[in-house]
Parts: C-alpha cells; structure tokens; sequence
C-alpha cells in the first residue's frame, strides 16, 4: 500500500498546503515539504529488494475488463527517477519561499507544484500502460497552469499554450501507441509488456507503435523538431523552471524511453530515429545556447543539447550506452537544477538576466559566483565533476558504435564537436556573467547575495556533483545499478565509475573539448559575426502564425457549414450517414432474414398508427409549436405503452417520466418564444427534405428488418443467468445499471449533472421578457397559480413521494430503481413549482440543488470506491441477507448505495435545470397571497 501512498501524498498535499497560506511563506513552505518527506520514508524501505534488482509491486483491478488497473510498480529505474521528483522537489519548495514576493499566489503556486510531484511521481511508478498515460496528460496540464503562472505576462502566456500544445498533441501519439501495444500483447500491465519485447518487435505493427511512442516523448522531452517550445517556456518563475525543465517533465520523455527499453530498442528502426533524432537536437541546443544573451535561454537550450545527448545514447542500442544515458539522467538534474536556481538568484538580485549587463558579479556575489561556477564547469565536463562521467562515457560509447565505412567517424565528431561547445557556453556564462568588467545599468545596483536559506538548495545539488565526480562509486554506484539493471531488463555489462580511465581516447576527446571550448570562447566575436550573417528564426512567431492559419482554415470550413439553421446540420448529418453506410449495407443485403415477420395483432397496430400520424403530423404542424409539442408528447407515450406492451416495464415507467419532465422543460422555453414559427424553406427545399427523410426512414426500416429477422445470439441470457447470483437482484435490468454496467451509469449521471450546472451557468444572470400573450393575441391569465391546481398538488406530494421511495426501494428485484425514483419525485416536485410558485415552494424547500447533485456524485463514488478497499475492481457490489424481529428475512445489497447517488443526482440535476428555467418567468418573483384572504 505504501506505494500509491506515495503518488497520492502530493495530491493530498495540494489540498492541505493552501490551508496554512494565512501562516505566511515559511509555513505554507514547511507544510508543502512533508509530502515529499513522508514518500521517502515510504521508498526507505524498499531499497534493500531494488538493490538485489526486484520489484516492488501493488495491483488493484478497476475496470479489468478492458485492461484498466489500479497498478503501481517500484524498481531502481522508477526509484532514481522518484528520488530526483522528491529530493530536487523540495529543495525548489525552500528556494520558491524566498524567490516568491509575498504579494504573490503563494498558496496557488505551492498546490501546483505538488500536483505536479503527484503526477510525475504517477508516472514513473505506474504499473499500467493506461494509468501512466493519465499522469502523462496530467503533467502537461499542471506545467501548462505553472509556466503562466505569472499571468500578466503575455510571454508566459504564449509560451504556456505552446507547451500545451506540442506536449498534448505527444500525448495523443503517446495514447494511440500504448493502445496498439496492449493491442499485440494482450494487456496494457507493465510486467506483461516488458516480457513481450520479441513479440512486440516481430509484429507487423511494431514500427507505427514505435513511432507513435517516440512522438510522445520526443515532444515531452523538446527533441528536435520539437525542441522549441522549451526555451519559451523560460517565461515561467525560475523555480518551475529549475524543476520542470531541467529534472522532471522534460525527463519524462527520456523516462519513457529508459522504461520501454527493452521492449523497443535493438532494431534498425529505433537505432535511425532515436540516435540520429537525439544527434541533430544535441548539436542543435548546443549551437544556439552559444548565442543566447538571456542567462536562461543560455541555460534552456543547453538543457535541450543535453536531452539530445541522453537520447542519443539511448538509441546507440548498446547495454553500456543505455546506462551512460541513465547516469547523465542524474548528472544533468543535479547540475543543471542548481544553474537555473543560481540563475533566478542572479535575476532576484540584480533585476535582469541579460548577460550583457550582468558583469563582474564576482565582487558582489562571491559565494553565490562560486556554486555557479562549479555547477558550470560540471556542464562542460570537467574533471572531478560529475558532469565529466557520464561525458567520457559519452564519448566511449561514440566510439565503439560499429558503423559501415566512413559512417563510423560521425558519432565521435558530432561528440567532440557537441563537448565544445558545451564548454564555450559553460565558460561564456562564467566569464560573461562574473567577471568581464563591470555591471551595466542594473535595475537593482549594487547586488549582493541572497538570503542564506536561498543558497542551501543550489549549495546541496553542488556538493552532489562534487562527491558523484570524485567518488562516483561509493555515492551514486548502487542507485545507477540497480537504475541500469531495471533499464536493461536484466543483467548488466560490467562497467567502472573511477575519476581517471588511464590516458585513452575518451579521455583525448575530452581534452580536445575542452581547449576547443576555450579556444572558441576566446574567438567568440568572430562565431558571433558568423551567426548574424543567419536571419534568426523565431519560433514563437512561426508557432503562432501556423496556430492563426489552423485556426482561420478551421473558421472557414465551419463558416461554410455552419449557418445557425438546424435544419442544414440535421441534413449534413442525414446525407453523411446515408452516403458511409449505403454500399455497405447493399454488400449485406438488405431482405427479410430466416425468422420472418411476426404476426401483427390489432393493438399493436393502432398504436403503431397513432405513433407514425402523430409523428407525421408534428413534422407538418412544426411551425405551430404548442401543438407540434402535444403531437410529440404522444410519440412518447405510445413508445411506453409499446414498452410495457412487449415486457420492460422498467423502460416503459423510465420513458413516462422523463417524457413528463421533457415536455415540461420544453414548455418552459417555448413560454419564452413565439408560438409559431414563420415559414423560411422554399417548396424545393421542403421537397428535398421529405426524400432525404423518406431514404432515410426506409434505410433504417430495411435494416432493422435485416438485423431482427435473421438468426442471432443475444447477450441478455448472460444477464439472466447472472443478475441473481451474481448481483443480487432478480430486476435484470436494475441489476446491469448498477452493476454489470455502473460505470457506464456513474459516466451518464456525471454528464447529467454537468449539463444541469451548465444550463444554471447560462441562465444564472439572464433576464428574458416573455410575449405578453399567446400567438392570437390572447393575453396570459392574471391567475399564476389556479386555486384547484394548488389544492390537487399539495396533497399529491407525500403520496408521490411515497410512491417514489417505494419504487427505489424494490427496484433491485421488482421493476423500479433510483433512476426511475428520482424522476418521480422530480415530477412531483416540479408540480408543486408549477401549481404554487417558485417563491413559496422554495420557502417550504430550503435545499440547494447543487449540493444534492453533489451528495448524489458521492454516493455513487463511494459506493464504486469501497469495493476497492476490499480488494475487488472499482464498483464491484455484493449482498446479503438480514432477519430482523417481525419484518422478517430480507436481501441488502451493496449496490443500492450506488442507487442512491443515482436517485439524489437526478433529483438534483432535473430539478436544477427546470427552476433555472423557471426562475426566468416574471411569476417566479410573485410573493402568493396568503391562503384564506
């Protein structure tokens, strides 16, 4: 259980950490840190099984039947990646309590961050292909709300959306990839996919999967072409940045591809799009980070070189290349979370990050210049940092990749090249930034060192690149093993974490690097003319111009749609479905199947009658709406006489009231329009639109016929055989709502609930003048509520209510149910409304709506929510059996918990919807005169 504790702990965090807001920054800070604190308690544990190479496992079934589970999965891969989550997420909650003024949202940044530890937390430790997919999209919402935090900015704004979009559109890749996985392995379970990595590969699907998942985490990790959506991101405040893009949610797409390893690595196909996708963003990043001026741009290109670098090594395909991947997964985090924090303390003190302006920090800011410097130098690899390892094995892996020919000299150039100008930036932000003169009309002068606290987190991640360079095996060698070993699948090649090799060609590429690093920085001017000669390309300007085009293209198309008459739509719509569905139907053929016709006796005949005049008619007195509605309320009726006619009396009862609430609403909003409609359609028009009705109507007779005359197998006789032992209820089709089907009914009573806040939304503030009469000019009559009308009402509504609880209570065994339930005593309410009006009503009435539609949501959650506890997949029902003095021996079934919530939200949602329409009417204001004066 420890497990989904941990992901859940930040999300319980996010609520409670606002709480203590009123506090001040240092209390909301402090409460924003236990999460985290009590997760890696909760890891602790665990290490002991990682280090030996197991897996910790939690499964709970939610919907197994397509797959869906409550699983989280522990082993050294997910350890590392929820270690950098948690350690790095708490050193950014001490540095955003100092970096935060205190006039700002502190309460709404801190809930955000913890969502955002929830989410990635999620999804480095699902155990299901479908449950990391969600904390996928969840990452992208919640960086989405953290880049436009400052929302004033129309920077941050753009670069939010872009953010949004790029990495949403990946997920949408991600999605149709995972699916076409489960598709070939037969489940969407972690375990059961990385032991079908020969299966996966030798399927004719495998390179559509392969690319879509690679979509999705070249987007999410800024790989080229997709890499510029990062640097825009920079508009964001330096701690979201120092953690989201440069530790965790640009890490999850190098996390998705560490994870599925084994799965998809090791063919041609992922080698070509995954080294030389990682080769082209890492000389990229590099190249452009050079040129930046802004110390974060500096800083976000570089992190996109370096994402590139790790995604190279990936697809190299080697054992040793994917674990030098992992180990400059932690080097990178460390190094470059403390740049960006020493960046925003730069930016905090002196009031720009314009590395023109921002000389000769030095004498200002030594102890802050000192963590830089050497989180710097960790970036362009110098010896005896971590930044050094991971980049001599970099290096080693270029060259011993066995290419063809001249091919093999192009992994170690691009390396070589990629380190140099890695240590020409490094050396530009330490030269430019700390010395190199003075500083530069600053807006705040003269800059001095931040607060002491601020520097613990940036001091923390330095020393850690200190003691990971200079005694790399005794404190990183564990955890990279046992993350190499979850990464691989299996066993892992022998390798040493030592400062110094002896002097090899690894270590020669590294010395070229570096002098040529310095020796560029030191002919910087000339690199820098070089670059002008380029136009540069903005890619926000593009991003926005490609969105507008969309977007006009997306108006025209609609335009010539769309014209407001929903008429046009319904005929669209009709002429579609006509034109996808005709030859396949012709190929079925269309005929009267082996059942035949069954005889037709007189009742059934009248009916059928009346139904098709009444529909007719309302087709042709549709201008005249009163009557058009009282042809259509027919239509309803017949439908549940034929209900109850052939056996549903669930469907018949269910079909009367919602027929009686419909017409209801439908009178309340044409009470407000004019009681016949002028006529618009020319006669060829109407002519069309009778012959597209008639093949349509024909179409659907035909098909019918086909389907229900020929020899089929139905579905009900398993829920037959099972609604009694298996749900407890003998009413089969009570049994399927809130049981074999209640997460499809949890599904429509949320919709329903949506739609009826949707509507109290838009007609909240509305004021309508209704027509002082009717459509002959009759006025309305002065009596708003008839005395006979209140006298038959009242005395209605315990009786109604009554019946309504009768109805719900049987309902798991006799036709019934809380749907039906409720809509009964929706109607009987609703008749109190008409009868005695809105003011008196709702003086006798005290209940808000809303908060029914909200008990009910609960109810029904709770009711799906407590199997899991239990052990059983979510909405999972049970019953039994209890004898009580004089009543006797009677069934109690867990599932009416489940129909309560349905009974309340209906109630809820229906009431809410008609008094939102109602409170419109003029009347609804009326005081009633007291009875008897």
């Amino acid at each position: 259980m420890s497990l989904p504790l941990v992901v859940l702990l930040p999300f319980l965090g996010a609520i409670a950490a606002p709480l203590f807001a009123q506090g001040g920054r240092t209390a909301i800070a402090i409460a924003s840190s236990v999460p985290a604190l009590i997760a890696l308690a909760a890891l602790y544990p665990h290490w002991p099984v990682l280090a030996d190479g197991g897996v910790v496992r939690f499964h709970q079934d939610w919907l197994p039947a397509i797959g869906i589970a409550v699983s989280f999965r522990l082993d050294g891969l997910s350890l590392l990646f929820a270690l950098l989550i948690l350690v790095i997420g708490l050193l950014i909650i001490l540095y955003a309590r100092y970096y935060l003024k205190p006039k700002e949202n502190v309460a709404k940044f801190y809930a955000l961050l913890l969502c955002f530890k929830g989410a990635m937390l999620g999804i480095v430790m699902s155990g299901n292909l479908l449950l990391m997919l969600v904390f996928w999209e969840l990452t992208s919402l919640v960086s989405f709300l953290l880049i436009s935090f400052w929302t004033h900015k129309q920077d941050a704004r753009r670069g939010a959306r872009m953010a949004l979009a790029v990495t949403g559109g990946g997920g949408l890749a991600l999605l149709a990839g995972i699916l076409l996985i489960g598709r070939m392995v037969g489940s969407y379970e972690l375990d059961d996919v990385l032991a079908a990595g020969e299966l996966i590969q030798g399927h004719a699907l495998y390179p559509i999967a392969l690319t879509l998942v690679l979509l999705g985490a070249f987007t999410k990790s800024a790989q080229f072409p997709f890499h510029f959506w990062l640097p825009h991101a920079m508009q964001a405040p330096t701690p979201v940045s120092a953690y989201l893009h440069s530790a965790t949610m640009v890490k999850a797409g190098v996390f998705l591809m560490a994870r599925l390893y084994p799965v998809l690595a090791g063919t041609e196909q992922w080698f070509y799009m995954v080294s030389f996708t990682g080769m082209a963003t890492l000389l990229l990043g590099a190249y452009v980070a050079m040129f930046k001026h802004d110390l974060k741009g500096l800083l976000a290109h570089s992190t996109v070189s370096h994402l590139g670098l790790i995604t190279l090594l990936f697809g190299m395909g080697t054992q040793l290349a994917a674990v030098a991947a992992v180990f400059h997964v932690i080097n990178h985090a460390t190094f470059k979370a403390s740049l960006f924090m020493a960046a925003g303390i730069i930016d905090h003190e002196t009031g720009t990050r314009d590395m023109r302006r921002i000389n000769g920090l030095w004498r200002y800011m030594p102890h802050t210049a000192t963590l830089a410097m050497v989180a710097a130098s960790s970036m362009a690899g110098v010896p005896l940092l971590n930044g050094f390892l991971s980049k001599e094995m970099f290096f080693a892996e270029s060259l011993a990749l066995n290419l063809p020919g001249l091919w093999a000299w192009l992994p170690p150039i691009v390396a070589t090249l990629a380190g140099i100008f890695a240590v020409a930036y490094s050396a530009r932000f330490i030269h430019d930034v700390f010395f190199n003169g003075k500083p530069v009309d600053l807006p705040i002068y003269p800059p001095h060192e931040p607060p002491r606290y601020m520097k613990i987190p940036v001091e923390i991640l330095v020393f850690a690149c200190v003691m990971v360079g200079m005694f790399p095996a005794v404190s990183i060698g564990p955890l990279l093993y046992a993350a190499a070993s979850a990464t691989l699948g299996g066993d892992v090649p022998e390798y040493h974490l030592a400062v110094v090799h002896g002097f090899n060609l690894p270590l020669l590429m590294s010395f070229v690097a570096f002098f040529g690093g310095l020796l560029m920085y030191s002919q910087r001017q000339r690199f820098f003319d070089f670059h002008a000669r380029f136009r540069e390309i903005d890619e926000k300007a593009v991003f926005e111009a490609v969105v507008s085009r969309v977007s006009s293209v997306a108006h025209s198309l609609t335009g010539r749609i769309e014209n407001g008459s929903l008429q046009r739509y319904l005929l669209l719509l009709l002429i579609s479905v006509i034109a996808v569905t005709l030859a396949p139907l012709l190929d079925l053929g269309l005929f009267i199947g082996e059942r035949g016709l069954s005889p037709v006796d007189a009742p059934t005949a009248i009916a059928a009658a009346v139904m098709i005049l009444a529909s007719v008619l309302t087709a042709v007195l549709h201008r005249e709406r009163f009557y058009a509605l009282t042809l259509l309320s027919v239509v309803g009726l017949i439908v549940a006489l034929a209900f109850a006619r052939f056996s549903a009396p669930d469907l018949a009862m269910t079909q009367l009231s919602v027929e009686v609430v419909t017409i209801v609403l439908l009178m309340l909003a044409l009470y407000y329009m004019p009681s016949w409609t002028p006529l618009e359609s020319r006669r060829s028009q109407r002519v069309r639109d009778v012959a597209i009705a008639l093949l349509a109507g024909v179409g659907m007779t035909l098909v019918t016929l086909a389907m229900l005359t020929q020899p089929f197998s139905s579905i009900s006789d398993f829920f037959l055989e099972n609604s009694k032992p298996g749900g407890g209820g003998t009413n089969v089709v009570n049994v399927i709502l809130v049981d074999f089907r209640g997460f499809d009914t949890l599904g429509e009573i949320t919709v329903l609930a949506i739609a009826a806040l949707g509507i109290y939304a838009m007609l909240k503030d509305t004021a309508l003048t209704p027509p002082p009469g009717d459509g002959l000019g009759h006025p309305w009559t002065r009596d708003a509520h008839p005395l006979m009308l209140k006298q038959i009402a009242r005395p209605m509504l315990p009786l109604a209510l009554l019946v309504s609880v009768f109805i719900f209570l049987r309902g798991h065994n006799l036709p019934g149910g809380g749907f039906i339930a409720g809509l009964i005593t929706s109607v009987a309410l609703i008749l109190q409304y008409i009868a005695s009006g809105m003011v008196w009503t709702q003086a006798r009435i005290a209940v808000k709506y809303h908060n029914v539609i909200g008990v009910g949501l609960v109810f029904a959650v709770i009711a799906g929510a407590g199997s899991l506890a239990f052990g059983y997949p979510f909405l999972t029902s049970t019953f039994g059996y209890i004898t009580w003095p004089v009543v006797g021996t009677f069934e109690v079934a867990s599932a009416m918990v489940f129909d309560l919530g349905v009974y309340l939200t209906v109630i809820g949602a229906t009431l809410l919807a008609l008094v939102s329409i109602g409170r419109l009417s003029p009347h609804s204001a009326i005081k009633p005169k007291r009875e008897g004066t």
